[in-house]
């Protein structure tokens, strides 16, 4: 069948993340069970408009934010294409709107719903108040329009926000997300210094402040510890957060990595010993995944996607949101307990693989096949 995804960002998108990623892996899959399948997504600068990647054809138009969405309703509307047997409207705070303009087979595909993340956009004092005050009164209404629409989700949590925003429980399919891990050709040691690892966005929603707060009250109490920041950011806010380290004297041992590639990634992660992932909601937590593959335990807050991808003693720990005490507590309790660090070692490197992408795309393609009757 031939299948449109309409996706805020796509591959090569210099803001791509982990649903971007998931997305990309779904289509690659169906693509290689032999349907057609076409993502609509925002353009970025020296993006190429028209471009095929692993099989998929992307077409790129628009900011991501609102401008994607009304050159998708154009194209669609307006532009010749082949006719789509499903669409998939993928929600990263503002959905497509699909169901004003599209009557036939659609699926909604949500990580998470927004919710408390709308107060902490990184828009400057006061065009973050529009979001903060207008996001949480506005969402719920999106999801009226999609009361009939089925959805596919990568968590229990989302599900359950689905469910209290009126989407039917039988409406809605939890695929979690699986994991690639760039295979290394040999494993380097661990570093000598107790090594706490940050990894993903530096921003606010993603909980790099909170992280850093951690960071210092564990340097305050122990010596043999060093930090480390792995992650894309703002040059703006990156000096912001440095002037931070300066403030809690970190600045002697933290290393702020920036961006990395999967290489660079995953040997990192290998070598570090515990991995902090404060963001104040997420989707799935795939970060929480690839750390406990190289057998690090996880530390976050007890918070939607997190609470679904970690398992309290299993392969990580969980705190109240904003209990930065806490976090830090529960790191030194574990690498000052080498007995239980190393049964959580194990654990968290059984864990992770439950999670393949070739697992969760046999269930997405059941589900989207069922939907059209192929």
């Amino acid at each position: 069948m031939n299948i449109l995804i309409l996706s805020w960002r796509g591959p090569g998108h210099p803001n791509a993340g982990g649903a971007e990623i998931s997305t990309h892996e779904h289509a690659k899959g169906w693509v290689k069970a032999g349907h057609s399948v076409t993502l609509f997504t925002a353009a970025f600068v020296r993006g190429i408009e028209y471009e095929v990647i692993d099989g998929v054809n992307i077409i790129r138009r628009g900011r991501q934010i609102f401008g994607v969405q009304w050159e998708a309703f154009k194209w669609y509307l307006f532009d010749k294409h082949i006719k789509f047997d499903l669409v998939i409207d993928q929600f990263h705070g503002l959905p497509f709107f699909t169901p004003l303009y599209i009557k036939h087979n659609k699926l909604g595909f949500i990580h998470e719903v927004t919710k408390d993340v709308w107060r902490v956009n990184p828009w400057p004092f006061p065009l973050n108040l529009v979001p903060a005050i207008l996001g949480p009164l506005v969402e719920p209404y999106f999801f009226k329009l999609y009361k009939n629409v089925p959805f596919m989700t990568v968590s229990q949590s989302t599900k359950k926000d689905l469910c209290e925003w009126g989407i039917k429980s039988n409406n809605i399919t939890v695929v979690h997300n699986g994991v690639t891990i760039y295979k290394l050709k040999k494993i380097p040691a661990k570093e000598k210094k107790n090594t706490f690892i940050y990894l993903g966005a530096l921003s606010q929603d993603k909980g790099i402040e909170s992280a850093l707060k951690v960071f210092s009250i564990i340097s305050n109490t122990e010596d043999n510890w060093q930090f480390w920041v792995v992650g894309k950011c703002d040059p703006k806010y990156l000096r912001k957060l440095k002037a931070l380290c300066n403030n809690l004297r970190l600045d002697k041992n933290i290393k702020f990595w920036g961006f990395v590639n999967e290489k660079k990634k995953f040997e990192l992660l290998s070598r570090a010993h515990l991995a902090i992932n404060p963001s104040v909601r997420e989707g799935w937590g795939l970060v929480n995944i690839e750390a406990n593959f190289f057998g690090l335990p996880v530390l976050a807050y007890d918070v939607a996607g997190s609470r679904d991808s970690i398992r309290m003693g299993i392969n990580g720990f969980l705190s109240p949101l904003g209990d930065y005490q806490d976090m830090a507590s529960k790191a030194l309790k574990l690498m000052n307990d080498k007995d239980l660090y190393n049964k959580m070692q194990s654990k968290s490197k059984t864990w992770s693989r439950n999670f393949t992408w070739k697992k969760s795309v046999k269930e997405s393609l059941k589900l989207i096949e069922d939907l059209v009757k192929v």
